[in-house]
């Protein structure tokens, strides 16, 4: 599991609290999970044809649902699905976050509307949160309002930020932003990029020269391009990930909005598909509103849905 921070032990309320973050997130999915079920009371085992209508249902795709069904009796244990789940997490790669680059160099891409700025500024909370300096550049200099927003962002967290008038150059925005980041000794700085559509090809042109500048401002930069996925897309979010990780390749996904979608099941088959670790799920639009993600808690909160 990737993580940059390791989370100090709180005991059981710790663990507590993240889980009940898990079943706020799967609320919808849940309720759409228990509008299936044709039984009233808890039951230790469910038909094999109803697990496969809600997991489908869930918005998993059909091949994975396939692949996590498969040799599975006709009726199914908690256990036997929650082993089967779990194990199509396996894929995603394990990160090394040992001994990072000072400044830590993170490119943040997606397209309009999936919830990069207000990611933005949950990553910068939880950052300094930790103690650790961030500094914000506002690449998406396409739309004035998404300068605007991040400005606001960095004012509330006391953050600094570079950034420049609409129009302009955003892989000079992402330069500038790392040459400062190591002029003041800062550990993270979070780089923001235009909406784009993976059709767009001059948008696409775009962000590769991002990702050449940057690498010209600091050896190695971005040292992690995170792509930004809106949960309520679910699984047609797969394609969209697919495009941006032949473009720049990407190095994880923070799927966001996943309270407001009845599709928490996607983030099996993006998961798996991509063979991409997802690091983090947010819900909310306060800064707080992001936790590690973690594919056991994620299970056993859909589990608890499912077998309740």
């Amino acid at each position: 599991m990737f993580s940059f921070f390791k989370k100090t032990s709180q005991g059981n309320q710790e663990t507590k609290e993240e889980k009940n973050f898990f079943a706020s997130a799967l609320e919808k999915t849940i309720q759409n999970i228990s509008s299936l079920k044709t039984f009233g009371s808890k039951t230790d085992k469910i038909d094999f044809d109803t697990i496969e209508e809600i997991l489908i249902e869930s918005d998993m795709s059909y091949d994975i649902v396939t692949l996590a069904m498969d040799g599975l009796p006709k009726s199914i244990s908690k256990e036997q699905l929650r082993h089967r789940l779990i194990s199509l997490f396996e894929f995603a790669p394990t990160i090394d976050n040992t001994n990072l680059p000072q400044p830590f160099v993170q490119l943040i891409i997606g397209v309009n509307g999936a919830g990069k700025t207000t990611t933005i500024a949950k990553l910068t909370n939880m950052y300094k949160n930790n103690g650790k300096k961030v500094i914000l550049g506002a690449g998406d200099t396409f739309r004035a309002a998404a300068i605007e927003q991040l400005s606001i962002w960095a004012s509330k967290l006391d953050v600094p930020i570079i950034k420049t008038k609409q129009g302009h150059d955003s892989s000079a925005v992402a330069f500038d932003t790392i040459q400062s980041a190591v002029a003041k000794n800062i550990d993270f700085c979070i780089i923001d990029t235009a909406g784009r559509l993976q059709t767009q090809a001059n948008l696409t042109k775009e962000l590769e020269k991002i990702v050449k500048v940057c690498s010209k401002a600091k050896d190695g930069a971005p040292h992690q391009k995170l792509l930004i996925l809106d949960g309520t897309q679910g699984n047609s979010a797969i394609a969209q990930a697919k495009a941006f990780h032949k473009i720049v390749g990407v190095d994880g996904i923070i799927v966001t909005k996943l309270d407001g979608t009845s599709k928490g099941g996607a983030l099996f088959s993006i998961s798996n598909e991509l063979e991409l670790p997802i690091l983090y799920v947010g819900i909310g639009e306060k800064a707080e509103d992001l936790i590690e993600f973690d594919p056991n808690k994620f299970v056993d909160s859909l589990l608890d849905g499912i077998y309740r």
